[in-house]
Order: C-alpha cells, then sequence, then structure tokens
C-alpha cells in the first residue's frame, strides 16, 4: 500500500484537527495542504517506524510550529477586525504548546506519550499542559448552551458536562422544530447539535435555521464524521465523533467558545 493509500483516511481528522487549532475552516486547511505538499516533495523525510497517521500529524505540527508564529503576526497586522480578533487576544494568554495538548489528546484521542512525540515534549509536560490549557480557557469563557440531542442518557451526560464547565442550558431539543423554538425563544452562545433527531429530522436543518436567525458557534456530534469532513462545502468548525469522551466535549467546548466574540470572562 502506497504512503498516500495510508494516509488518506486520516485527513479528515487532521482537517478537523487543524480547524480546531485555527479557528477557520479555510486557514486549517492551508495548513493540511503545506503538510501534504511538504510529503510529496520529501517523501523521505516522512516518520518512519510510526504508525501512519501518527507520522501524518508530526509533519502537521512541523509545518504549523514553523510558520504559525509569523503567520499569526502578520494577519494580526493585516485586519484587527476579522472574526478571530477576540481569539487573538486570549492566544496571548495562553501558550500554543498547551492548546496543542489539550486539542491532541482530547479531541484526536492520542496518548500522552504520542502527543509528547508530536510536539517535543516529555510526557508529564504533556499532562501538566492540557491541564493548564482547560483551566484558562474556562477562566476567560462562559456562554449560555442549547443541547439539540434526542437520546436521554446522552443528551444528560452533555448537559452534565456543559453544567460543571460553569456554563448554563438554555434548553434541550429532541426535533428540529424544537431545537429552532428554543433558540428563539432563549438565545444561545453554543449550540451542541447531534445529526439525527427524534423524528427523522435533521440537526444540520435545525442549525441552518439557526443561523439564518443569529450567528452562534456550533459543535456537531455524529457517529459518521467523515460524512461532514468532505472539503466539498464549508464544515463545522468543531466535530465530536460517537461515541465520545468526557473530555473530549470539553475539549470542543472550550475551544469553540475561545474563538468566539460574544463569550465573557467568566468571573
Amino acid at each position: 500500500m502506497s504512503l498516500g493509500q495510508q494516509l488518506a483516511p486520516h485527513l479528515p481528522f487532521l482537517r478537523r484537527y487543524g480547524r480546531a487549532l485555527t479557528g477557520s475552516q479555510s486557514e486549517g486547511d492551508r495548513y493540511v495542504r503545506a503538510a501534504l505538499e511538504a510529503i510529496v516533495a520529501a517523501p523521505e523525510e516522512f516518520p518512519k517506524n510510526v504508525d501512519p497517521r501518527l507520522g501524518l500529524y508530526r509533519m502537521f505540527q512541523g509545518i504549523w510550529s514553523s510558520t504559525h508564529p509569523d503567520e499569526w503576526e502578520k494577519r494580526e497586522a493585516e485586519s484587527a477586525e476579522d472574526g478571530e480578533a477576540i481569539a487573538r487576544a486570549r492566544l496571548a494568554r495562553l501558550a500554543p504548546t498547551s492548546r496543542q495538548a489539550l486539542l491532541l489528546t482530547a479531541m484526536e484521542g492520542f496518548t500522552i506519550e504520542d502527543t509528547a512525540y508530536l510536539i517535543d515534549e516529555s510526557p508529564d509536560t504533556v499532562e501538566r499542559l492540557v491541564e493548564e490549557a482547560l483551566g484558562e480557557i474556562e477562566k476567560q469563557t462562559r456562554a449560555r448552551v442549547l443541547i439539540i440531542e434526542d437520546e436521554p442518557i446522552i443528551a444528560m451526560d452533555i448537559e452534565t458536562i456543559v453544567r460543571d464547565l460553569g456554563h448554563d442550558v438554555t434548553g434541550v431539543a429532541v426535533t428540529r422544530d424544537e431545537a429552532v423554538a428554543l433558540a428563539m425563544e432563549d438565545r444561545p452562545g453554543l449550540v451542541l447539535a447531534d445529526i439525527q433527531l427524534a423524528d427523522d429530522s435533521s440537526g444540520i436543518d435545525a442549525v441552518k435555521d439557526i443561523l439564518a436567525q443569529f450567528n452562534v458557534p456550533v459543535i456537531f456530534i455524529t457517529a459518521f464524521p467523515e460524512r461532514l469532513l468532505t472539503g466539498e462545502r464549508p464544515e463545522p468548525t468543531f466535530l465530536i465523533t460517537k461515541p465520545f469522551q468526557r473530555s473530549t466535549v470539553k475539549a470542543a467546548i472550550s475551544q469553540a467558545l475561545f474563538f468566539d466574540e460574544s463569550t465573557v470572562p467568566a468571573g
């Protein structure tokens, strides 16, 4: 099997990571393309004796580490009014390696040891970075959250996670119509949406209806993330795979609010 064939199944998830890291589909995809171009240009430099997925993320990390600081400074100078202005202010108080450690472990599912390899830190340092990232982001953000989920046990679990993070829950909807009605009645600052709802309606359609009325960050929850990560249309910035870990939901919520200008400092 060629290297390209080995890497292909992992690309949607690398794109998810790039998107969460940058808060932008286009920016995240740009870093993924750069990593792939580097692999094509010098395949002999692809990490040997590691899992292909691990090697792929390692190549991405190399591109990110070598270009991110200058690129961020350049974009800051070009525009102070884009959607990521608030994130830049928060990033100044949060080390980039902390966010990488958080996303790689909690969202991408890498072990502490694999994450240590990816960001060139010790396992003990990775554990500390994850705790620091969660703590700092939670201090900086607070929101009212609408949950769209038709499975009662899952909905209860998500609600507990949201409240444990210090956020309020505006309601739990199980259908498209109910979700839209709840959103119009009590405008949320974040939406957590399942894809398939109780009456065979779509969580995607519910979110489209809500976004037609006002902007709000959205995290989709699905058992089939590859169906949404095709690169052929606008995609969700934040996507959780079912079955999920509680830490994954916490990381996604923290990152979604981190890049949203409507959230306010907690406390």
